[in-house]
């Protein structure tokens, strides 16, 4: 009898031992699917890309526009006068001047920076009036070799004139100066400026 007890004592604690044995496996399951990964996670995200058909970036002031070309026509003076009798900061011709409404004598005219700057301000919108639909249809776009800008046309038209602008758009033909400054070479060096110009 007590051998029978000692046999049903090992049977029952072998059943025991095999029911906690499966029950440990299924929790050893059930505990490794909530495991966090060793490994980093990898999120791999497709950005769309955007094509644009005008690119023009604006890299400066209305302010450095104006000191680049007064350096480029003056040294920035604007008491100078050139050997063909333009004047000031911005190289004025008594022709312009007088077509923009500006009546000043020379020497009033030479000893006005705030005259000169008005002039240049008016000159500017002039010029963009009259390149205007220049200015919208070719912005960011290279015509005859030439990135064209709203300040570089603008630049152009002040050394050339707005007319010498139209004809380099219609027929590709390049206006110098008396100094053999060629107007594509104004629209290159002053490309890109933000003008405050209605």
């Amino acid at each position: 009898m007590k051998r029978l007890k000692t046999i049903l004592l090992i049977v029952l604690s072998s059943c025991l031992l095999m029911a906690f044995s499966s029950i440990s496996r299924k929790f050893r399951k059930q505990v490794s699917v909530v495991e966090l990964p060793t490994k980093p996670l990898v999120i791999i995200v497709d950005t769309p890309t955007i094509e644009m058909k005008k690119v023009v970036i604006a890299k400066n002031t209305h302010k450095d526009f104006l000191e680049a070309i007064g350096f480029k026509e003056s040294g920035n003076r604007y008491d100078i006068v050139n050997r063909y009798g333009y004047m000031g900061r911005y190289q004025f011709g008594k022709r312009t001047l007088r077509g923009l409404g500006f009546k000043q004598s020379k020497e009033e005219f030479l000893n006005s920076p705030a005259v000169q700057e008005e002039a240049m301000y008016a000159l500017l919108k002039q010029n963009k009036r009259s390149l205007r639909k220049y200015i919208i249809k070719y912005e960011g776009e290279i015509v005859n070799g030439v990135l064209v800008t709203e300040s570089g046309l603008l630049a152009a038209a002040h050394l050339g004139g707005a007319g010498s602008v139209k004809k380099w758009f219609r027929t590709g033909k390049v206006r110098k100066d008396g100094n053999g400054v060629k107007i594509t070479t104004y629209m290159t060096k002053f490309s890109g400026y933000k003008l405050l110009v209605p």
